[in-house]
Parts: C-alpha cells; structure tokens; sequence
C-alpha cells in the first residue's frame, strides 16, 4: 500500500532572525571591555578608590551579558533545528538575559556593600593613578557606545568627577557615594532585565500588548463566533505563539480563522479549536 509523504505539512518552529553578524559583533566588544574591565577593576583595587572599582565592576556587567549573549545566539543557532523545543529556540536569549540579570543584582549588592563600608573605614585613595584609568575607561566607553551596545560612560564620568573633587577639594567621601550611585545604576539595569526577562520565560502576555484583544476583534467579527479561551505568549523576540477556542452556530474552518489573522506577522504559530454552539453565547463565555 503506497503512503502519501505528508512531510511538506509539518510546521518549522524556527522563530530566531539571523543574529550570525550580533554575534559576531559581540565578540569583538566582549574582548575590548573585558581588558578595560580587567584594568580598572585591578587599578581599583590598587588605588583603594571605589570609584573606579564602580566603574569596572559596571563593565563586568556588560562582559557578562556580552558572554552570555554570545552563547545564547551560539545554542539558539545551533539547535534552532532541534524538535525537542517545541516552540523554538527563541526563549535561550531570554534565558541568557534572565541569568546576567540575577548576577548582576549580585554584583550590585557587593559594590553597594564595600561602598557603605569605605564610608565609615576610609582608604587613602592614589588619585593620579585612578583618574588616569578612569578617563581610559571613559574612551572605552564611548567606543561601545559607537558599536551600539548596552554600554555606557555615565559611571566613568562619575568615577572622574568623584575623583577630582577628591584630589583638588579633599572629598575624599564622594568616591565611596560614586561607588554607591555606580551600583544603583547596575541594580537598575539589572531590576529591568529581570522584569522583561521573567515575563517571557513565565509566558505571561506582555501587559504593554493588546494582541489578544485585536486576535478577539478579529475573530468574532462575523457576528456569530465568539473566543471562550484564549492564550497569547511570547515565543521569540517580536514573536508570538496563541492557542484559542472558538464557538459559534456556524463555525468556520481553522484556516478561515487563521486568514483573519493574515495580518499579524508577530503570530508565528496559532493553534484553533472550534466548537458548535448548541447554547446561548452568554451562557458559553459564563461557564
């Protein structure tokens, strides 16, 4: 008995664009502000200034989201063919982001700690030498900057100011408050991270979203079906996945469903049920 070859029916679940040139681009800037990193975190440490410890620790922040990006894009790549995610690969970028964001609060925690502590048990600070690593660290910044990545020069510009003020007016205080600013500024970047992060990986629908409400409009705009179950999550970066049930006196066929929502791009995979209502609408929708 011949067996018809269904297999142009089967559904890719490879949600994940190119990131072939990100990650290359990655690369290039983890190797830049990990030697900065290396450098202002050793300089701090040396100088006793927490300014700078601030701003390089502030840099690990970035090497490590850079590192975990890089391996992120390096598995989403790898196993986007894979059947065991059922809906791709696209949530181990989500993943990576998730866990930078859990070391970074780490890190900030630690920073914000030995900053409170250098208040009250001050160091003498070697001011030449930390400015002039400071302000390297400034350029470096401003380089990442250039190669449009989450860097930035706001604690380098800090670590300067506190810096100076300590080697011209005696301030010595400001450099353990600019330690303290520098990890309220990585715990902030960190507290948004996780916020977006743990939403996809919990599939919750995005609260800033209202694709369920167009995909409802959509669908019940013949009069007659009505969505008495609806899910809607994010299965990729600006891409979602939703499940539905439809009810109606004369339901139509998935794929007259599915064309209605032709127009949504970010819908990269839609599973529908339907139903004949044998009820009151109302009485369904109540139950």
């Amino acid at each position: 008995m011949h067996r018809t070859d269904h297999s142009r029916f089967r559904k890719a679940h490879d949600f994940v664009p190119d990131f072939s040139h990100a990650e290359r681009r990655t690369r290039i800037v983890i190797g830049i502000t990990a030697a900065m990193m290396v450098v202002e975190i050793a300089a701090g440490l040396m100088s006793h200034s927490m300014a700078l410890l601030a701003d390089g620790w502030h840099m690990s922040t970035h090497v490590i989201a850079f590192l975990i990006a890089a391996v992120a894009y390096y598995f989403a790549r790898t196993q986007a063919g894979n059947a065991r995610f059922s809906f791709g690969t696209g949530k181990i970028g989500v993943l990576g982001g998730f866990t930078s964001a859990v070391v970074l609060s780490i890190v900030a925690f630690l920073m914000a700690g030995e900053s409170v502590h250098r208040l009250f048990v001050p160091l003498e600070i070697h001011f030449n030498e930390a400015i002039a690593i400071a302000c390297i660290g400034l350029l470096v910044n401003l380089r990442a900057a250039y190669l449009h990545v989450l860097a930035d020069a706001f604690t380098s510009v800090l670590a300067i100011t506190a810096l100076t003020g300590g080697k011209f007016f005696g301030w010595a205080w400001l450099d353990p408050v600019v330690g303290i600013v520098g990890s309220g500024v990585v715990f902030s970047w960190a507290y948004t991270l996780l916020r977006d992060t743990s939403g996809i990986l919990l599939d919750c629908t995005p609260a800033s979203s209202d694709l369920p409400d167009q995909i409802r409009r959509a669908v019940e705009s013949d009069g007659d079906s009505l969505v008495t179950d609806l899910h809607v999550w994010q299965v990729g970066i600006g891409k979602y996945a939703a499940m539905m049930s439809v009810v109606a006196h004369e339901p139509k066929s998935c794929d007259a469903y599915r064309a209605l929502l032709r127009g949504h791009h970010e819908l990269v995979h839609v599973t529908i049920e339907t139903h004949l209502c044998r009820e009151d609408h109302e009485s369904i929708a109540n139950s």
